[in-house]
């Protein structure tokens, strides 16, 4: 088949399948098949795939018609202007992310004191891209998944921030020593009972160990605020994302006479996404 009746025969099996956007999605799937830029789609629609090309493209379409998430598919997800590997065993990284990043990469930028701690490493996507910004700064990215931290490690590798990242398979802070000016994390938070609601590509394939939050979805962030004190330097920040509607609850979570009044950072849609709180001394 060519390029012009295979898409279109694509784009209705994913249509079918409940594929927001199908035709976009079969195109990229296409894309990553046969090696070659989106415009090649375009100006080359009557090309004829190879019977190898066919069959290597329909067994990636039949995984994403199954909800199989396309960065999985594919194997790669761009984050902050880098191309990260990513697998099962790693949170895709999200878009609203990147508001911690650009607002990390601006605190340290103002401070002479350059070192940070990623709690919930994953993919290593906050990591390396600040470390990729901040070019005198050093890092301590923690994560429970000794697999998360392969994929974290070779992503540093790759992005050529090694150097400057250490990782520790640890649960939150559970034997790190040493303090740091910034602390960071994108920590579990959805609650139980949303879980079986959730997008099938997330329900279904995203490690739960990296979603799962607990009864109402604040165990690991109440447990990263009660512990980032002590690990952090004089007047030292943590920033972490939250989930939707979370806000007034982890409020509630800091102790006033530890740390300043929390601020908190909107995501596009005007959701309280990032807390930016800063320790009084």
């Amino acid at each position: 088949m060519n390029i012009s009746q295979i898409l279109l025969e694509a784009a209705n099996l994913l249509a079918d399948s409940g594929i927001p956007d199908p035709r976009a999605e079969a195109s990229s799937l296409l894309v990553h098949t046969l090696g070659r830029e989106p415009i090649f789609l375009i100006a080359h629609s009557e090309y004829e795939l190879t019977d190898n090309e066919e069959r290597t493209f329909r067994e990636l379409l039949q995984r994403r018609a199954w909800r199989e998430p396309f960065h999985y598919i594919v194997g790669h997800k761009e984050f902050f202007g880098l191309d990260f590997e990513v697998s099962p065993d790693v949170l895709i990284p999200r878009p609203e992310t990147e508001i911690l990043v650009e607002e990390a990469i601006q605190l340290l930028r103002e401070r002479d004191k350059l070192s940070f701690c990623d709690i919930g490493v994953g993919t290593g996507c906050i990591s390396i891209s600040i470390l990729h910004n901040v070019e005198n700064a050093i890092a301590v990215g923690v994560d429970i998944s000794e697999k998360a931290l392969t994929i974290a490690w070779r992503n540093a590798a790759k992005l050529t921030v090694a150097d400057r990242l250490t990782l520790h398979e640890a649960d939150v802070f559970d034997g790190i020593t040493g303090k740091f000016d910034l602390i960071v994390s994108n920590p579990p938070y959805i609650p139980t009972e949303d879980i079986p609601e959730l997008q099938r590509e997330v329900r279904d394939h995203e490690p739960h160990t990296a979603l799962h939050g607990g009864a109402v979805g604040l165990d690991l962030i109440e447990r990263v605020i009660c512990e980032s004190p002590e690990h952090l330097t004089p007047q030292g920040v943590l920033l972490m994302e939250i989930g939707f509607g979370q806000s007034g609850k982890v409020r509630e979570l800091f102790d006033l006479s530890i740390w300043l009044l929390p601020e908190f950072l909107l995501d596009l849609q005007g959701i309280p996404r990032i807390v930016k709180a800063q320790t009084r001394l």
